[in-house]
Order: C-alpha cells, then structure tokens, then sequence
C-alpha cells in the first residue's frame, strides 16, 4: 500500500504542472518547467554543490545524536540512488518547476523561494518522519536559487541528486526519498 501511494503522489508531483499547463493553454517554459543541459550550467552546479556538501559534511561528521557516517550495503544503497534520483526529477518539476514560478509571479522570486521550502520540507516527514528531514529546507533555498539562477530544472535537479546520494551515506536512518 504504501508502494501504491508512493507511486501516486509521485506521478502527481510529476505530471500535474504539465497538464496545468496544458489546462491553460500556455508553455510549460513559461512556468519554468524546463530541462536544459549547459557545460557551464553543469560545472557551476558542481562547484557549488562540492562547496554545501563539504560543509554538512564537516556537520556530518560532528552529528551528536548518532555516530555517522553509517555503511550501507551495495544493493541497498543503489536502489536508495535510483529512488534518489526519481525523487529529485520528481520534486524539482513540482517545486521548482512550477510552484516556485507561480509563487514568483505574485510575491517575487525571494519570498518564492522561501515559501516553496516551507512546504518542500514539511512533505520530506512524510517518507521520513524524524525532525532531521525538515533540515531539506535549507539545500531547498539552494536548489531554489539555483532554479532562479539558471532558469532550469537541470541544475538543482543535480544538486538535489547529488544531496540524495550525499544523505544515503551521512544520513541514511533518515533517508526514504
């Protein structure tokens, strides 16, 4: 069953700014609902994510409440990378795709991105329900600049990636993208 739900909530997630712009007769570009590849886009990207991760993973690494890094084994840790990356596809069309576009319209790209991760975060309880999962707010004000930056779903959709196999590593008890 929970399978099941997964599966629906994430073809929500995925499919419904399309058919919103399809509903309104208006390009999904126009949303921002756009996958663009640029080796410079790509490389920045990298850079600033190199730059995050090596700060929480020095938080990582001085956790107090459990002793991190913790060890996966290979399987699980693959299946844990492929839902990752399902989950960063599926969340950036979401959120940054198309809720932080239609919020930016209305209150500006700043305060767009701020409220997009105030209910970005809060979902991330749903699949892992510990109070850690609402620290997604910050890499979302990330991912939400980066979306704003390059006007793409490529480049925080790799951040978000990145971060997802960064966290099955450093946090994998609060890990269920």
């Amino acid at each position: 069953m929970n399978s099941l739900l997964s599966l629906c909530a994430g073809a929500f997630l995925l499919y419904m700014p399309y058919l919103w712009c399809r509903y309104k007769k208006e390009d999904p570009c126009s949303y921002g609902l756009c996958w663009k590849i640029s080796v410079t886009d790509i490389v920045q990207t990298l850079g600033v994510s190199a730059l995050i991760l090596s700060v929480l993973t020095l938080a990582a690494l001085n956790w107090p409440w459990d002793k991190l890094p913790r060890t996966r084994s290979f399987g699980e840790a693959a299946e844990l990378i492929a839902s990752g990356f399902a989950a960063a596809v599926i969340e950036e069309t979401f959120f940054r795709g198309w809720l932080q576009p239609m919020l930016e319209r209305k209150i500006g790209p700043w305060r767009a991105i701020v409220v997009t991760n105030l209910i970005f975060a809060p979902l991330h309880l749903i699949a892992a329900p510990r109070l850690v999962s609402l620290l997604t707010f910050f890499p979302g004000l990330v991912m939400g600049w980066l979306k704003y930056r390059y006007k793409n779903l490529t480049p925080p959709a790799l951040f978000h990636f990145i971060g997802n196999i960064w966290a099955v590593w450093f946090f994998p008890s609060s890990v269920g993208f």
